[in-house]
C-alpha cells in the first residue's frame, strides 16, 4: 500500500513522463487490436462471385494496369473484407451456368481474415463446372442457398450481366412471381465497350476468342429442359469478325435486379459500392465483438496532446503571436 502511495506520489510530480508512459502503454496495447463485446447489428453477406469465361474479359484496371473483369473483382472482394468491422459474417458463393455453390457458411470476419483473403485470391473460371451463365436461373439457386443456409444473409452478387447463350423467347425464365432477392445488391463488373471474350487453356494460356457462334444454341436442340439448358457448341473465332463481344450489360443487370427485387450499382469505385453496401439493412441484433485499438491510439495522441500543451502553453502562445507580427510588419 505504501509503495501504491509512493508510485503515485512520483507519478504527480513526474507529469510528463506518466503521460508518455500511458500513451506508449495505449499504443502497444491497439497493436493486438483488442476487442469488447457490445450488442450491435450484425451485418452478415454472402458474396457470389461469377466465375463464367465472360468475366475473364480484360476490360478493367487494377493499379493502373488492364485487369480482367475477375481480377477486378478480387480486388474489390479484398478491399471489401478489408474494410468489414469485426463482428461482420461472411460468405462465399460461386456462380456458373444455372447454379450456384457456397464455398461454405458465414464466418466471422477478423477471427477468419486470412482465410477468406485466401479463399478470394484463388477465385477463377477454372472452378466453374460450366461456360455457360444462366442469371435468371442463377436468382433462383442463389436464393435456394440462402433459404438452406443456417443463418441469415445479405446477397452481394458480382456479375456482369453476360447471359450466355443469348436470351429467346423460349429460354427466357420469367421471374415476375420471384421473391428471394429482396436485400440483395448486384454489383455490376466490366467496361462500356465491348471486348472479345478470351479462350483459355487449364494453364490460363490464350488460345484464341469465343466465336459468336458458339455463344447461340446449337442446332437442333431443345433450349427449354433444364438438363440441355444453354448447350453450346466450343468454337473458337476464325477472325476478327467473327469474336464474340462482350460488355457491362447495365440495361439488363437493371431490369434484372427490378424484376427480382433487388439493387444495383455499378462496381467501377470501391466507395460506390461501399455505400451501396450500407443501405442494407443488417441480418440481425446480437451481441458481437468490437475493436477498440483506433480508440486506444486516439486516447494515446491526446495525452501525448496534453503532455505538450499542457507544459508549454504560453511558450506556444507567444511563438504564434510572434509570428503573427512579423507577417503583419512584412
Amino acid at each position: 500500500m505504501i509503495k501504491l502511495r509512493q508510485f503515485i506520489d512520483y507519478l504527480k510530480h513526474h507529469r510528463d513522463f506518466a503521460l508518455l508512459a500511458s500513451a506508449t502503454l495505449l499504443l502497444l496495447v491497439a497493436l493486438f487490436r483488442p476487442t469488447v463485446t457490445m450488442p450491435r447489428d450484425i451485418y452478415s453477406y454472402m458474396l457470389v462471385v461469377d466465375i463464367t469465361q465472360s468475366m475473364n474479359v480484360e476490360d478493367m484496371k487494377v493499379d493502373g494496369k488492364p485487369a480482367s473483369r475477375i481480377a477486378y473483382t478480387r480486388r474489390l472482394l479484398r478491399d471489401t473484407v478489408a474494410n468489414m468491422p469485426c463482428g461482420t459474417r461472411v460468405s462465399i458463393a460461386l456462380f456458373a451456368g444455372a447454379s450456384a455453390a457456397l464455398l461454405y457458411s458465414p464466418v466471422e470476419v477478423c477471427q477468419n481474415y486470412d482465410v477468406l483473403q485466401d479463399t478470394i485470391s484463388h477465385l477463377e473460371w477454372r472452378q466453374a463446372w460450366s461456360g455457360n451463365s444462366r442469371l435468371r436461373q442463377g436468382a433462383q439457386a442463389i436464393a435456394h442457398l440462402v433459404r438452406t443456409a443456417r443463418e441469415p444473409a445479405q446477397v452481394i452478387f458480382y456479375t456482369d450481366g453476360e447471359e450466355a447463350p443469348r436470351l429467346h423467347a423460349f429460354n427466357t425464365l420469367d421471374l415476375a412471381g420471384f421473391q428471394g432477392g429482396k436485400g440483395w445488391l448486384v454489383v455490376g463488373i466490366g467496361d462500356d465497350k465491348g471486348s472479345p471474350i478470351p479462350k483459355l487453356d487449364e494453364n490460363n494460356k490464350v488460345l484464341g476468342y469465343w466465336s459468336a457462334e458458339s455463344m447461340r444454341m446449337q442446332p437442333g436442340i431443345a433450349q427449354i429442359s433444364q438438363e440441355n439448358i444453354g448447350a453450346r457448341n466450343d468454337e473458337v473465332a476464325a477472325s476478327d469478325n467473327d469474336r464474340q463481344y462482350s460488355k457491362l450489360d447495365e440495361d439488363y443487370l437493371k431490369k434484372y435486379t427490378a424484376e427480382i427485387g433487388s439493387s444495383y450499382v455499378r462496381g467501377d469505385n470501391f466507395s460506390r459500392v461501399q455505400s451501396a453496401m450500407a443501405k442494407l439493412k443488417p441480418a440481425r441484433h446480437d451481441n458481437a465483438p468490437v475493436e477498440i485499438n483506433r480508440y486506444l491510439a486516439g486516447l494515446a495522441g491526446l495525452l501525448l496532446l496534453i503532455a505538450y500543451l499542457g507544459h508549454h502553453p504560453l511558450q506556444l502562445l507567444r511563438r504564434l503571436l510572434h509570428l503573427r507580427k512579423a507577417a503583419a510588419h512584412r
